[in-house]
């Protein structure tokens, strides 16, 4: 939640890409054709848009805090919300320590993930439960975890009743999970229909990635053809080579979607999509192509094998 204090008190919003970034690629565009960007743009907006008929679910988590779990769950948000027509609903499920809520812009929380588990009702119908809800920009929705009280706690019996209840609402849902192996983030990664693993774009967060991606692949193999793995680079400089990584993770058949380092996203504030780099924008929709495709590839008994999504890799 962000005080007017806090709005107060913050830098001034930067740019994702630096000034001198933004001109020389402008005078490039101006000198060449930009069809195969918009090609490739076209194409993943399609996969992102790809018809529906029941909720897909979409769990993001990580393995240890300040990977970029939130941030990318944020940026997951605000992608399906901006292409796709049918109602998309982010949800904090880390209430002790999430983060979602600020970086989508919330002012101000009034009603929690608990306080809508209490009262959800079979003959409620859509319109009652935004009433419970948050808007955010491009037109999705946003339900808080907690009301920013240390120590917050989510019950598995109200994750089950919230997330059960709420798939025939909605058509997508982006759930920012606890880090694992809290008890809801495990029996997210198990009930949804895709997962995305945010990962430090390092040796060490690939070596422990692997390490969850085996765990994975342990529960039950039709898992990992629909994990994402987010390549997050949270400082400038971070050198993973990216296509190794996607050899090395995508054994099983999860992908590997890098997120280039963005100065706006790191400022840790609300994520305004007008801000962001356009490497950023790129890797986002990519990211959310991906784990739509591998969503519905659930429910059409299969899915592509691992690597780098294309469009998207370094």
């Amino acid at each position: 939640m962000v005080t007017p204090a806090v709005q107060r008190a913050g830098q001034r919003a930067r740019h994702g890409d630096p000034l001198g970034r933004r001109a020389v690629r402008a005078l490039r565009d101006g000198l060449s054709s930009t069809a195969r960007d918009t090609e490739e743009a076209t194409r993943l907006a399609r996969s992102v848009q790809q018809p529906i008929t029941t909720g897909r679910q979409i769990a993001v988590t990580s393995i240890r805090g300040g990977a970029g779990k939130s941030t990318v769950a944020a940026l997951l948000g605000l992608t399906f919300a901006h292409y796709r027509a049918d109602p998309v609903l982010a949800i904090e499920a880390d209430p002790a320590l999430g983060t979602l809520p600020r970086l989508l812009g919330a002012s101000e929380v009034r009603w929690t993930f608990h306080d809508l588990a209490r009262i959800l009702d079979p003959s409620m119908r859509v319109t009652d439960v935004t009433g419970y809800l948050l808007p955010y920009a491009g037109g999705g929705w946003l339900l808080p975890g907690s009301q920013g009280a240390v120590g917050a706690q989510l019950d598995i019996d109200s994750y089950r009743i919230v997330m059960t209840s709420l798939r025939r609402w909605f058509g997508t849902t982006v759930v920012d999970c606890e880090t694992l192996p809290a008890e809801v983030a495990r029996t997210a990664l198990t009930t949804t229909q895709a997962r995305v693993l945010v990962a430090p774009a390092t040796a060490a967060g690939v070596a422990t990635t692997r390490t969850v991606l085996d765990w994975i692949g342990g529960l039950h193999r039709s898992m990992l053809p629909t994990t994402v793995v987010a390549l997050a680079h949270t400082s400038p400089g971070m050198g993973v080579d990216a296509r190794r990584a996607a050899e090395y993770l995508g054994v099983g058949g999860a992908a590997v979607v890098p997120l280039p380092y963005d100065r706006a996203l790191a400022e840790g504030g609300e994520v305004r999509t007008e801000l962001l780099g356009r490497a950023t924008r790129q890797a986002a929709l990519g990211l959310a192509a991906e784990v739509m495709d591998r969503a519905m590839s659930r429910g059409r008994g299969g899915a592509r094998g691992g690597g780098t999504a294309a469009g998207v890799g370094g």
